[in-house]
């Protein structure tokens, strides 16, 4: 028996939830999340949401930043776009309780805007440096407010549906997805599908995202034909801390913006040497100079100095921070910070237009599932947040004007087969292990023809053994999010040997110039295709 609804939302981070909340006044919305709801990448974002709220600050220069940190490739209709509808967004939360940090104690006073790398004002709204959790918190509770919203928790997509496959037209009409405490897969059936999923940073070895973070959402749309794009642009954070027993606990970029500096465990502060703007270079800038600097020294980690703020500055403005590394022996009021760069932010996705649209018909996509074109070749620091809350609004008014019929053609339910529960757990969490790690040393932050070579090598190896594995047992979480992140691996090498240049977050040693002649536009990719070049 399918299980219906008008909208299906696969996600449940700033972006899922901005759609839900927005396209549920007079329909029924599923969101599904594999986690808790508020487990979600957006309850880990630290800095802020980027925003023009300051007079003295321009769309302009929004604009200018935004651009210039995406090394070319940003589309300057959808950056313009999105930074014009930033301020009312941000009304949008406070309007729905959300509360950021204000200069003084009164709620109604003005907002307290901080500045990070890439930003040439003060416009990131924050709450301390907690932003994402208290967004994740103001929004959650309106969904769970919403009669017309139903969420289901530990609940994880599989495949979306195609309606093609089935004898109708080519279209998806919702996804296969499995209730993890029961076992039981659902046949979930929408006018519209959405994917919401987030991130993949743990295709990575090292990264900030949590758990959740495997890349479902853009896998789920390469299987059923959907175009991918940018890939090959995966942003590292520069600084995580450094700890044997933390967990990828990331240190804001906001710390750099109010004066952090960062040097190298003799006390040397080297950013000068590798950007004109020193410790506010962009992200991609200062991880590939830490990279450079702990390959030379043979150091494990470069330190992150506060010194330059008072200790009651440091408490009140990063209090999670502070806390979290005194859990750690580390008193930031004191002592510099441990610090490496890790796997933060998929700049590349599913494709989509300025309404969430992707290249399939019946399914949308938001947020850092997709390729917009804001970001570009290099996401500028807090405009992740600032991307899920507008697409969010624009794909869920796109979803009231213009999501079909309900499908006349159910589809099958789920089919098992054969398949039979698995006794050799061990097999999935060696080819995790064996995957992310290969992903770490050879399509990290520095490349190479070679090391590519090698990753496309073994990452098909580990495809096969994945893929016999997945149709001879039953599904669990960790065997779909494996099979998730073989895929997405495959895609981002594909993408990255397409590009012979080093632009933005791609850089390659065999080709360490840009090549404008021949690399202005996205690196487009279907199943089943080689990767082609679309202009700007």
């Amino acid at each position: 028996m399918a299980i219906t609804c008008d909208y299906l939302i696969i996600g449940s981070g700033i972006a899922g939830l901005s759609l839900a909340l927005e396209a549920a006044a007079g329909a029924r919305v599923v969101v599904v999340t594999k986690r808790e709801m508020g487990e979600s990448a957006t309850a880990y974002a630290q800095g802020g949401i980027a925003a023009v709220l300051d007079p003295a600050d321009s769309f302009e220069e929004h604009v200018r930043d935004t651009l210039e940190a995406g090394r070319g490739l940003s589309h300057p209709e959808v950056v313009e776009m999105v930074v014009r509808d930033g301020p009312d967004r941000v009304r949008d939360l406070i309007a729905m309780g959300a509360d950021f940090s204000r200069v003084d104690a009164r709620r109604d006073s003005q907002l307290d805007l901080t500045r990070e790398g890439g930003h040439s004002a003060r416009r990131v709204v924050h709450a301390a440096d907690i932003t994402g959790r208290e967004v994740q918190r103001a929004m959650s509770a309106a969904v769970q407010q919403h009669p017309n919203i139903e969420v289901l928790e530990r609940h994880m997509a599989i495949d979306l549906i195609d309606l093609g496959r089935h004898g109708g037209e080519r279209r998806v009409i919702g996804a296969y997805v499995l209730d993890r405490d029961s076992g039981e897969v659902h046949t979930l059936i929408a006018r519209a599908t959405v994917l919401a999923s987030g991130g993949a940073g743990k295709v990575y070895l090292y990264t900030s995202n949590p758990d959740v973070a495997t890349g479902d959402g853009v896998a789920m749309a390469y299987r059923v034909g959907a175009e991918l794009a940018n890939l090959e642009f995966f942003q590292f954070h520069p600084t995580c801390l450094y700890h044997p027993q933390a967990k990828s606990f990331l240190i804001s970029e906001a710390l750099r913006g109010e004066g952090g500096v960062l040097r190298l465990l003799d006390g040397t502060a080297f950013m000068a040497s590798h950007h004109e703007l020193a410790d506010l270079a962009p992200r991609d800038v200062v991880a590939r100079a830490i990279d450079f600097e702990l390959k030379r020294t043979g150091d494990e980690h470069v330190l992150l100095d506060m010194g330059g703020r008072s200790s009651d500055y440091l408490e009140a403005r990063f209090p999670n921070i502070h806390a979290e590394c005194l859990r750690y022996g580390i008193d930031m009021t004191r002592a510099p910070i441990p610090v490496v760069p890790a796997a933060h932010y998929m700049c590349g996705g599913v494709v989509v237009d300025a309404r969430g649209r992707t290249s399939v018909p019946g399914l949308w996509a938001v947020g850092e599932t997709t390729c917009s074109g804001l970001h570009g070749a290099n996401r500028l620091a807090s405009n992740s947040l600032l991307e899920g809350l507008v697409y969010g609004r624009r794909a869920a008014l796109d979803l009231v004007e213009a999501a079909p019929a309900a499908p006349s053609l159910e589809p099958p339910g789920w089919d098992i087969g054969e398949a039979a529960p698995s006794d050799e757990a061990v097999v999935v969490s060696h080819n995790w292990d064996e995957l992310r790690r290969c992903m770490w040393n050879y399509v990290g932050i520095v490349r190479s023809d070679k090391r590519l070579e090698r990753a496309a090598r073994r990452i098909a190896m580990l495809k096969e053994e994945i893929r016999e594995y997945y149709w001879r047992h039953l599904v669990t979480l960790d065997l779909l999010e494996l099979r998730n992140i073989a895929d997405l691996a495959e895609c981002i090498v594909r993408c990255a040997r397409f590009r012979a240049e080093s632009r933005g977050l791609h850089y390659t040693l065999d080709h360490p110039g840009l090549d404008d002649a021949h690399f202005i536009g996205d690196t487009v990719l279907r199943r089943g295709q080689e990767p082609f070049l679309r202009p700007l």
